[in-house]
């Protein structure tokens, strides 16, 4: 029997209305392989994607300078429709900028970019994960900020320090940890998460223990940090094959808000000689969620996290696609029958044996509810639930 993906898409106005089944169907996807030139430079690395007004998307790369070129993001072209993914188009690309005006040096690491996002201005917000090191004048501290679509330099918003790089040991962030997740809600909010968890929280997702993230609001006039929510990352799926140089490791790399309180999480897992584990899940800001902003560590605190559902767990291989690194979601353009569409994207970590790779899904209903069509089409902030069902 062939799997059937069923998408729960509950919308929201007012309260919950009654679940309504939909199907997840992939449309297909489109691979960039890595060494792609763009401009002389190489295309890659990209952690972060966001469809504009205009329907074209933003997508930011990780390179952090000192690797590939200076940090850059890029405006792409994604061209599907209901019969298939026919190409992505590689529009520009713009090199962000220093509050002094100048770009990042394309030969040191100072910065190291991983979500990128649409503001209500048409600015865009993105973030950095900041680069450690032990000597302190060559590190960087984790951001926000908001640029231009030139990349010129806007704002900072005020993080909290508890984010900071202290000595990667006993408090502060970890390396490479950070600020990946990056999201703006419906009423404006924007919304950041640290990968896994600081060190003052408690250890890294491990085979047998999950970990615990902050999710952390930042007001879009101040600019500055507000409730702060716990996100539990649980155990990583698959162990690394016998003898892998590294061991296998999970994260938050990115939130897809629905609503003020809802987000689509995508949870990404890698084990060495096996591969990618991604889940996509309902993270719920509910009313009993505790704000833990005042908690200096979250270790034998006592808490309650944000409801956690896993909404669909794809296994390296999924609808005959391999997996790779996948660290970004967007919403894709509404298709010709009226159904919504979200594009994922994965960094290939400028890696000969990875690729850059689009997945374009479609959403829509089971044949039968005409009449809940009607009334999802008069609604205006959904919540998208997905899980396995057999035929």
């Amino acid at each position: 029997m062939k799997k059937t993906l069923l998408v729960a898409l509950l919308a929201t106005f007012a309260g919950h209305a009654p679940a309504a089944d939909f199907s997840l169907r992939v449309i297909g996807e489109q691979r960039i392989a890595t060494g792609t030139l763009f401009e002389d430079v190489e295309f890659g690395g990209i952690s972060g994607l966001d469809r504009a007004a205009d329907g074209r998307y933003w997508a930011i790369s990780d390179d952090r300078g000192g690797e590939r070129g200076t940090p850059r993001f890029y405006n792409l072209s994604l061209d599907y429709d209901a019969a298939g993914f026919n190409g992505v188009t590689v529009n520009s690309q713009t090199f962000m900028q220093r509050p002094d005006g100048s770009t990042f040096p394309s030969n040191a690491r100072t910065v190291d970019p991983e979500g990128i996002r649409v503001a209500p201005n048409g600015n865009l917000y993105w973030s950095s994960e900041g680069n450690w090191n032990s000597n302190a004048a060559s590190r960087y501290q984790p951001f926000v900020r908001e640029m231009t679509t030139s990349g010129v330099f806007v704002r900072e918003f005020a993080t909290p320090a508890m984010f900071n790089y202290v000595d990667n040991a006993t408090t502060g962030g970890r390396s490479n940890k950070l600020f990946e997740a990056l999201t703006v809600a419906p009423g404006g909010t924007i919304w950041t998460a640290n990968e896994d968890a600081l060190v003052q929280d408690g250890p890294l997702t491990s085979i047998s223990n999950g970990s615990v993230v902050r999710v952390t609001a930042l007001d879009p006039v101040s600019g500055v940090a507000g409730a702060q929510y716990v996100y539990a990352l649980p155990p990583i799926p698959v162990d690394a094959v016998p003898g892998a140089p590294f061991g296998p490791d999970n994260g938050l790399p990115e939130l897809l808000a629905i609503s003020d309180t809802q987000f689509i999480a995508v949870e990404r897992a890698f084990a060495f000689g096996v591969g990618n584990t991604i889940r996509l899940t309902l993270a719920e800001i509910m009313p009993d969620t505790t704000d833990v902003s005042s908690f200096d560590s979250l270790a034998g605190a006592t808490y309650t996290p944000m409801r956690r559902e896993l909404l669909l767990e794809m296994p390296i291989t999924f609808e005959g696609i391999t997996l790779d690194n996948i660290e970004a979601i967007s919403w894709g353009h509404t298709l010709a029958n009226g159904n919504r569409t979200l594009v994922l994207a994965a960094d290939n970590n400028f890696s000969g044996t990875q690729v850059t790779q689009f997945i374009a899904l479609e959403v829509s209903a089971v044949p039968e509810p005409t009449r809940i069509v009607q009334f999802l089409a008069g609604l205006g902030l959904m919540t998208l639930t997905l899980r396995m069902r057999r035929r």
